[in-house]
């Protein structure tokens, strides 16, 4: 006998007939992504819509995939281990908060995969389509905020003569359009040339270049090679590969020759310069960024149960930037390794899927070509609060998820298929 929820039957006369569940999820989740760039409070109006999300799952009676069973037990165990280590700190109201909203972030982890593993083509349009909307606002933005500020001020959508847009920091905003650049490309190298395509791609990196954040740019070149040799690898048509290569080479030399048409402005060649150098001035010394996570790592042992969140900066003078090490003094021992086996979970899992033939393959390479440069450059940055490091490494799991259990389908299926008769 079926089971009832009485909760949406005492809502469901309440709802047109001609709009499914499911399309309820559809709208929510490309709600939450449109307002994704609006981050410069918090908790902001992406936690709510996130939520929303995970309310109009439970309507839509969404199943949690057993293949998620890793992924909630690593989340739920970093969790318990914060919660341990911020009874330290109970009565820092700030330390407390930082981390409720990281377990929140993790719950948001769990809410996306449910929703990219069920009905992954539809999701995957809805991402790609509603993702990319946000990155041409916040691009907008950031390029706006750059060239209105007047040289050497200040606003709301800059810092440091560096364009954040609503971000709280460049290099957060910067990464934020990765994906949809990966999304974008992708669509030039499986379909056309498209004015529109070109356009957008063009106001997005502008946006990111202008964010003069060196993590990003690595990013945005690490995952989009990355991403490449997937579609390489994992496409063995030899037209379309001779057609990747083309378009790869062609995409670094347009790159390129923007490059060189920006620094031919001063203003941005000044800051180009200052900015593309591997090490500054805050990174050296025994109080620089390095520095102090040497200090972090050689001190390690000295706190099994860490310190607290946000107790890094007050002990050593300035934030970790790096997530991994954050960890083990945010969460202690046990959500130190726990956090190192979510991610090393999350990039097998990845790429497990990213190798199943599916009708949303390549998406879930752009997703995972991302994450994987988000994981890289949490050695040098923290991205524990990176709304949308969450928002990919849900899409990893669920995408990858739908992926595997489309491959256990056809598995039984081709061995019960009839074998040929002998001629």
């Amino acid at each position: 006998m079926a089971q009832t929820n009485p909760e949406f039957d005492r809502i469901a006369p309440y709802i047109p007939a001609r709009i499914s569940v499911d399309s309820l999820v559809d709208g929510c989740l490309a709600f939450a992504l449109l307002i994704s760039f609006l981050v410069f409070i918090e908790p902001a109006p992406y936690e709510v819509a996130v939520l929303i999300v995970g309310i109009a799952l439970f309507l839509a009676r969404a199943p949690i995939p057993r293949a998620l069973a890793p992924l909630i037990l690593t989340l739920g165990l970093l969790a318990v281990f914060g919660a341990f280590s911020a009874l330290q700190v109970v009565f820092d109201s700030k330390a407390i908060m930082y981390y409720l909203i990281t377990v929140y972030f993790e719950i948001s982890v769990v809410i996306f995969a449910v929703a990219f593993a069920q009905h992954p083509e539809r999701r995957l349009a809805v991402l790609e389509r509603w993702y990319i909307r946000a990155a041409v606002l916040a691009a907008l933005l950031g390029i706006i905020g750059y060239f209105a500020t007047p040289k050497g001020g200040e606003s709301l959508l800059l810092l440091a003569g560096r364009a954040k847009a609503t971000f709280k920091d460049p290099n957060v905003y910067g990464p934020f359009l990765v994906l949809p650049v990966l999304f974008l490309l992708q669509r030039i190298i499986y379909d056309r040339f498209r004015l529109s395509t070109v356009i957008t791609i063009l106001v997005i990196l502008l946006g990111l270049f202008l964010s003069f954040s060196r993590g990003a740019w690595g990013h945005l070149a690490g995952s989009g090679g990355i991403m490449l040799a997937l579609m390489f690898f994992t496409n063995r048509d030899p037209m379309f590969r001779l057609r990747l290569i083309n378009l790869s080479v062609l995409g670094v030399l347009c790159i390129a020759a923007l490059l060189a048409l920006l620094l031919s402005f001063s203003s941005l060649s000044a800051m180009f310069t200052e900015r593309v150098n591997l090490t500054n001035y805050y990174d050296q010394g025994e109080a620089g960024r390095f520095g102090n996570q040497l200090r972090g790592f050689l001190t390690i042992f000295d706190y099994p149960n860490g310190t607290g969140p946000r107790q890094f900066k007050i002990m050593f003078g300035n934030d970790p930037h790096n997530t991994y090490l954050a960890a083990f003094y945010a969460y202690g021992w046990g959500g130190g390794i726990a956090y190192a086996v979510l991610v090393a979970l999350t990039l097998w899992i990845g790429l497990k899927g990213a190798l199943v033939k599916t009708p949303w393959q390549a998406g879930l390479i752009a997703i995972y070509g991302t994450y994987v440069g988000d994981a890289l450059e949490s050695f040098i940055i923290d991205t524990d609060h990176w709304r949308h490091y969450f928002l990919l490494m849900g899409g990893v799991w669920g995408f990858a998820v739908a992926s595997l259990r489309a491959r256990a389908q056809q598995t039984p299926r081709m061995q019960q298929a009839p074998s040929p008769s002998p001629s």
